[in-house]
């Protein structure tokens, strides 16, 4: 695990954009595609501003989510809705290179098998990303692994389905592919979330967290800790 510390919001975003836009260009360059798991939360949007401005060559770019709110198309609580505005819509990106978690359906086990299996078909069996990007929550919840549900102990497949939680069911990517992922994003912002991200460091199991795989990830934050590569 490598942690780079910087001292603003904005500095740990500039940072994100340009490890996004280092690992597009040599995922492109070694395997002519780029694909990109994009988490929801507060945290990725200026990342993802700042990536739009970048000159990456999008025909070669697959954008994945992460997870999903289970909620009507266009509903301000879906991910999707801010990635549009963020990202999508301020970039060249052809529409079937967004691939929207299915959500807007009456059988979410079989639509979250469907999202795995486009997975499966643009990338083949047990797939490989390239990139996941995660986000820390103040409960210890990464993508929509949260704590107390069943969604946990999945093995057996790449997208899963949440109970509840804060109001909303959840599709969401789970450990078995984001732990096969090339490299792990964290991009970690507020002073609240410190005690997780010590648990976080410590690869504490007992909060969803910390059992993802740590020997691919690299934690962008400004919290402050004890160890790691700084960058101001």
């Amino acid at each position: 695990m490598k942690i780079c510390q910087y001292n603003t919001p904005d500095a740990v975003a500039a940072a994100g954009a340009q490890f996004l836009f280092n690992s597009a260009q040599h995922a492109i360059s070694a395997r002519n595609q780029f694909t990109l798991a994009l988490s929801g939360g507060q945290t990725p949007w200026q990342m993802l501003r700042i990536l739009a401005e970048s000159d990456l060559p999008w025909d070669y770019v697959k954008i994945l989510q992460v997870d999903e709110r289970v909620a009507p198309n266009q509903a301000k609580e879906r991910n999707l809705s801010s990635l549009r505005e963020a990202l999508c819509d301020h970039i060249r990106l052809p529409p079937e290179n967004l691939l929207a978690m299915p959500v807007v359906t009456g059988d979410l086990d079989a639509a979250a098998a469907k999202y795995a299996n486009q997975l499966a078909n643009i990338l083949g069996n047990q797939p490989v990303l390239d990139v996941v990007h995660l986000g820390l929550g103040s409960d210890g919840h990464t993508a929509s692994l949260v704590p107390q549900d069943s969604v946990l102990e999945t093995t057996d497949r790449d997208v899963d389905v949440t109970g509840m939680y804060c109001g909303n069911r959840r599709m969401t990517l789970t450990y078995p592919i984001i732990n096969r992922a090339r490299d792990i994003l964290w991009l970690i912002i507020g002073q609240n979330k410190s005690s997780m991200l010590d648990r976080l460091i410590k690869a504490d199991i007992s909060i969803p967290a910390g059992r993802v795989n740590p020997q691919r990830a690299t934690i962008f934050t400004d919290v402050p800790v004890v160890s790691g590569q700084s960058g101001m």
